[in-house]
């Protein structure tokens, strides 16, 4: 009896935190469940990292560098609608992006199987839901410079950062440009300047100053930050193709005071999600999701933008990692709080059930592998009002091990086969993996029967 009540405590507590979500978040599916672990960033070798904080036309842009190579070499051209001034860029935080990567990162939960020989009435159950100057240009070069058709638009330091805002008539003399004055940019690149340069768009340019470099003690290159007012929301990825040996991932993590944010010219789908799989993937979760995600790529033709998380960031079900708090939140790009002295996480789970409209962030992540064949344009977003929640979530459900020698027990003991099987087919169907290997690692060979022995040839042994 003691026991009993036990149990039902549990039970009770579990289904009362199950409510709570659903009474204040009408919308909200519950994903009651345990966090075991995550597929962050750090699973692809060659992801990009970009946080885009965005209400209106106003923008607040972070680009992680993933630079890999003799960091004097390093040239970053980047696109950008508007003229930036020195004000207008920032050096960013690595631990920030990181942070929003584990917050949004797609998620392992378990469960475990209750006792089927204990006896308690029925419950509706809540579904578990150094600066160095430049080489004086050649005499060819010099006698060039007349031609090139390139402005200066501005010119600033930022931490490790020299940066020029160029303008530019022609792409061939702005490729000439930064050869010149030893911009190390790969073939090719004319042809990809020239559809910015026709859309009047300015080249943000940067380079590594070494001897500030050696002041921040790091041989890593910080994020860089730029806030700009601009009609278009979008972010240029084509220009990186060129140096780009085959596909790219880039993670985007956009924060909106609205709601979903989608990419408007490819399509944007949901990664799978919700589905039981085998106990075993708790050791292998990272080949798991590098395998699925490849498989959903090729499925879907390599040419879409996988959504892996969407949820409001005052709240988290379950959490990979605690809610960012506000002034993390700022620290993203977020201009549009209205508590400037609020450092504290917000609740885990429950939300206020009216909150103002300037002080909430809806995360986005959008996951996107990329390649010069199949994604020809660069990325345009549009923000919607779609606050629907959504997480990359897989669930392990674990059997009881415990003695069950009652009838109820003995017809579940029959029922784990057939579950079982269907987790190694949702397993392969996910990832490609062989169905006989999994099979092997589960063991489903030593499992009881489904189909009950008939009683008289116990009789008859």
């Amino acid at each position: 009896m003691k026991r009993f009540l036990n149990w039902m405590r549990v039970l009770i507590s579990t289904a009362l935190a199950c409510l709570v979500v659903f009474a204040y978040s009408p919308a909200v599916f519950a994903f009651c469940g345990f966090y075991v672990s995550q597929a962050d960033a750090s699973l692809f070798n060659k992801a990009s990292q970009v946080v885009i904080a965005r209400d209106g036309k106003r923008t607040v842009l972070t680009m992680a560098n993933d630079y890999q190579g003799d960091i004097k070499d390093f040239a970053l051209v980047v696109p950008v609608p508007v003229l930036l001034k020195e004000k207008q860029v920032r050096i960013g935080e690595q631990k920030i992006i990181d942070r929003l990567d584990s917050f949004s990162a797609p998620r392992l939960v378990e469960y475990f199987d209750s006792d089927p020989c204990a006896r308690y009435e029925a419950y509706d159950r809540v579904a578990p839901v150094g600066t160095t100057r430049a080489a004086a240009p050649t005499t060819e070069a010099k006698a060039r410079r007349d031609n090139y058709q390139v402005t200066i638009e501005a010119k600033f330091s930022v931490g490790e950062y020299d940066i020029l805002i160029l303008s530019a008539k022609e792409s061939d003399g702005l490729e000439a440009w930064l050869i010149d004055n030893d911009y190390k940019i790969p073939q090719g690149a004319k042809e990809l300047l020239q559809p910015y340069i026709r859309q009047n768009m300015k080249f943000f340019v940067a380079k590594v100053n070494i001897a500030e470099l050696n002041k921040t003690g790091s041989q890593v290159l910080r994020p860089l930050m730029m806030a700009y007012e601009s009609p278009k929301f979008m972010l240029p990825i084509r220009l990186g193709m060129l140096n780009a040996n085959g596909d790219q991932d880039l993670l985007v993590y956009i924060l909106s005071p609205k709601g979903q944010a989608e990419v408007a010219n490819y399509r944007t789908i949901k990664v799978p999600s919700g589905d039981d799989i085998p106990v075993y993937v708790k050791n292998e979760f990272g080949e798991f999701y590098k395998s699925m995600f490849k498989n959903s790529y090729n499925k879907e033709g390599r040419k879409v933008a996988f959504l892996e998380y969407a949820w409001d960031m005052s709240s988290c079900d379950p959490c990979s990692a605690e809610p960012l708090s506000q002034e993390e939140l700022r620290k993203a790009g977020v201009f549009w709080l209205d508590s400037p002295n609020s450092n504290q996480p917000s609740s885990r789970r429950i939300r206020p059930i009216f909150p103002p409209n300037n002080g909430r962030v809806f995360i986005t992540r959008l996951h996107i592998r990329y390649n010069r064949d199949k994604f020809p344009e660069d990325l345009t977003f549009k923000e919607t009002s779609n606050q629907e929640f959504f997480q990359g979530r897989y669930v392990l459900r674990y059997p009881f091990k415990g003695e069950a020698n009652c009838d109820a027990g003995r017809e579940y003991q029959r029922s784990l086969r057939p579950r079982f099987e269907k987790e190694a087919q949702t397993l392969a169907s996910l990832t490609g993996w062989n169905i006989a290997d999994i099979r092997r690692k589960m063991n489903l060979s030593s499992l009881p029967d489904p189909v009950e022995t008939p009683f008289w040839e116990n009789i008859w042994k």
